[in-house]
């Protein structure tokens, strides 16, 4: 079971939901939408008939009808005494198209990854650069579990440069945000143990929480951003050990956390004692002059709020240089845990991204203008071949959240891949078939690559557009 939800939450997610139909059918219309698209998850239970006519002015009749039409259609599952709980139905849950990194064939195109190239001149200078650095460390062992010391002091003064004061002994080097995330969880959970997080968010905090016998509470993330109310009461219902939030150009939706967002937060993750685990990957990709809120770690102590950074979104995915930024003794508690499955990351690899983070605001520069060029191309290819679909322009990021208008994601990534080209469906951002209206699309590839996966995702579109009509005639007819 998951958390519970009040008459004048779901009515404020609801918004304006009457059209054209009868009540009844207009109000089970609007809670499927949002069962659908993750903001209502699964597991969480619903207001009690009686109690929710009464918030929204409606009779008992037309609820008993809506929820009816919900149990009937498998988004609802009703237990006298207990109360409706949300669930999905078994078709939806076997929509998800398996995802994988293998290998592509020749001439395939993938728009899955949002990671940009490397940056050629700034890595091949810094490697150089690195090279000779070398010998400075030549009389020591070689590694270090903790990291370089110059590359955490590197990182600790960005972070009091943003307003969390930092020593170095607060950070941690990993090799990547993932391996940092799974460290985090392999020491401050148990299996069983709830995390919860957004919903759409990041498909790897999916797959790890699952793959480390974790359970997944998910608070679902609307158009206009986080629901605090909701946030509010699912920490305190559930006090999870850890929640994972992406506030910075949130993956995969590019909405960045408001300021009063931030601190209502936080404080709620306090009072519940929850670690809270703040993605940064993204926070340095601004495209458009937005100014950030200060970093969520600047609202708590070091031992409550936990950051993760990493160079793969800003440099090269390659480099596998990440951080964990929390109190000293859950970094020495890391630590002793790191030790027992690898001895840190290559001193050579640390003193690339060293040189790297030297020259962090020529190389931003450079990536950001780079990404504003490829945004446009991609906005103006989709205007051009689908405009129906929707989406919001982010500010930053490395990628767009585009809705499809239709619970297709799926069945088009399927037939994206056998024109050789690979997305991802909404359906991996979300939990047991949520979010299948949706794709994203990272504007990260060249313009040639842009266009011609555009091409190939038209054929597709055009594809499960006719398949779809075609079922629906089918079910007419029958």
């Amino acid at each position: 079971m998951s958390y519970a939800l009040t008459a004048s939450q779901v009515v404020r997610m609801l918004g304006d939901w009457r059209a054209a139909g009868p009540a009844y059918a207009d109000l089970a219309e609007a809670f499927q939408v949002l069962i659908s698209d993750g903001r209502l998850p699964a597991g969480a239970r619903l207001p009690a008939e009686r109690t929710f006519a009464a918030q929204c002015g409606l009779s008992r009749n037309t609820v008993t009808a809506a929820y009816r039409i919900l149990r009937e259609r498998g988004f609802l599952a009703s237990d006298r005494g207990a109360g409706s709980f949300v669930r999905l139905p078994e078709p939806g849950r076997r929509t998800r198209a398996p995802y994988s990194l293998a290998a592509r064939g020749a001439g395939s195109i993938d728009l899955a990854v949002a990671s940009l190239p490397a940056p050629e001149a700034v890595l091949g200078a810094a490697t150089r650069l690195a090279a000779g650095d070398l010998g400075r460390y030549s009389h020591l062992l070689g590694y270090d579990v903790a990291g370089v010391a110059d590359l955490r002091r590197v990182i600790a003064e960005d972070f009091t440069r943003r307003g969390a004061a930092t020593d170095p002994g607060q950070i941690l080097v990993t090799a990547g945000a993932d391996h940092a995330l799974g460290l985090i969880i392999r020491l401050l959970s148990r299996p069983g143990e709830a995390l919860m997080t957004d919903s759409p968010t990041y498909p790897n905090v999916i797959d790890l929480t699952r793959a480390l016998g974790r359970r997944l509470l998910t608070v679902g993330l609307g158009a206009d951003g986080w629901n605090t109310d909701v946030w509010k009461s699912a920490l305190r219902q559930e006090a999870p050990r850890l929640a994972y939030l992406m506030p910075d150009f949130h993956n995969p939706t590019g909405l960045v956390m408001p300021d009063s967002a931030r601190s209502a937060i936080v404080d709620a993750s306090r009072r519940s004692g929850t670690y809270l685990v703040v993605d940064e990957a993204l926070r340095d990709l601004a495209l458009d002059g937005e100014e950030l809120p200060p970093p969520m770690a600047s609202y708590s102590t070091p031992d409550h709020v936990i950051t993760i950074g990493t160079m793969s979104k800003t440099c090269w995915a390659g480099l596998r240089v990440g951080w964990i930024r929390a109190s000293k003794p859950v970094i020495a508690r890391l630590i002793g845990l790191r030790n027992l499955v690898d001895t840190g990351n290559s001193l050579l690899t640390q003193l690339i991204g060293l040189r790297v983070l030297e020259s962090a605001d020529s190389l931003l520069r450079e990536r950001r203008e780079l990404l504003l060029e490829r945004r446009r191309v991609l906005v103006n290819l989709l205007a051009r071949d689908f405009p129906d679909w929707r989406f919001s322009l982010p500010h930053g990021g490395l990628s767009l959240w585009v809705d499809l208008g239709a619970r297709l994601g799926s069945p088009l990534a399927q037939a994206a891949g056998r024109r050789g080209l690979e997305i991802l469906s909404g359906g991996r951002f979300g939990v047991d078939g949520t979010l299948e209206s949706h794709i994203r699309i990272p504007f990260v590839a060249d313009e040639r690559t842009l266009v011609a996966g555009c091409e190939r995702l038209a054929e597709a579109w055009r594809e499960v557009v006719l398949s779809s009509r075609g079922s629906r005639r089918a079910q007419a007819a029958a």
